[in-house]
């Protein structure tokens, strides 16, 4: 008995300990991420005015404001998510719920993993030798965009078939069981329920979106274009190059990091603005799939 007891004691103890563990880190994690975030706060905030905000860039970036590379970085937001998270949501619902269990769907699920490991700057040779030169798109939106959907293509994939295995077979069976074929279960049924979830794909991709440079780099991006787009096949200007550039030439260094902390605080809050947007629209379906 006292040999149990023992026993019991030495697991609630690892038990514990393991707890403290996981405890300190998830602590040390978030005020890691409060002490950046405060540094990038206290850096930059004496830079930002409406004038930083919406005025264009004048001498060289060295004056004015950032305004073409905010509209810029949400163009190619935008033009990346029309293109990756359809097909991303498709490839994943086809895979999940069309392919059978082999080696096929093996292979395909590896160059996928492999894919989500490959260096930006990969994509973003990749994204001038095919959307550049051989598409002769240009250096545009519509190349930048499309290079940054193919980054972030497996994130979404993965996030999605996740979402999906994640919803309960019994759905499926009770749908079949009413005579709704394979299309109509998946597309009304499994779908809507794993939706909110699927966002989360979303998430991730526009954050990883905003702060690439080296995709745009190839692809994209305009050291001094003091002017918006006017359509997807025009050059633009975009806050991480515009923050690469700022931070690493001219000739006022002081001057220059502060426009970079200011900058890189503005696309800090884009990036928030965008998820706390993106977690209400899943706490939007999720309460319709709730009700339903």
């Amino acid at each position: 008995m006292s040999t149990e007891n023992n026993l019991a004691k030495k697991k609630r103890r690892t038990q514990n300990i393991a707890f403290g563990i996981f405890t300190v880190v998830s602590y040390a994690i978030v005020a890691l991420l409060f002490i950046i975030l405060a540094f990038i706060v206290t850096k930059g905030i004496g830079v930002i005015s409406w004038e930083f905000i919406s005025a264009m860039p004048k001498n060289g970036m060295t004056e004015g404001g950032i305004f073409p590379a905010i509209v810029g970085t949400l163009c190619l937001v935008l033009a990346s998510m029309i293109f990756a998270f359809p097909v991303g949501v498709l490839a994943a619902i086809y895979m999940t719920e069309y392919v059978k269990d082999g080696w096929p769907k093996r292979i395909i699920k590896q160059m996928t993993n492999n894919l989500a490991g490959v260096p930006s700057i990969v994509f973003g040779l990749f994204g001038m030798s095919l959307f550049v030169n051989k598409l002769e798109f240009g250096d545009s939106i519509l190349a930048g965009g499309l290079t940054l959907g193919l980054l972030v293509l497996p994130v979404i994939i993965r996030t999605t078939e996740e979402s999906l295995k994640s919803v309960d077979d019994t759905f499926r069976q009770a749908s079949f069981g009413l005579g709704a074929s394979k299309w109509e279960t998946t597309s009304k049924i499994v779908f809507p329920i794993a939706f909110p979830n699927i966002i989360t794909g979303l998430i991730l991709s526009i954050g990883r979106v905003s702060g690439e440079t080296a995709p745009i780099l190839f692809t994209v991006a305009a050291y001094f274009l003091p002017k918006l787009p006017t359509s997807i096949f025009d050059q633009a200007m975009a806050l991480p190059y515009h923050l690469y550039v700022i931070a690493t030439s001219g000739t006022d260094i002081e001057k220059s990091r502060s426009m970079a902390y200011g900058t890189a605080l503005i696309l800090i809050v884009i990036v928030l603005i965008s998820n706390i947007l993106a977690n209400a629209l899943r706490k939007y379906y999720g309460k319709k799939v709730k009700m339903n």
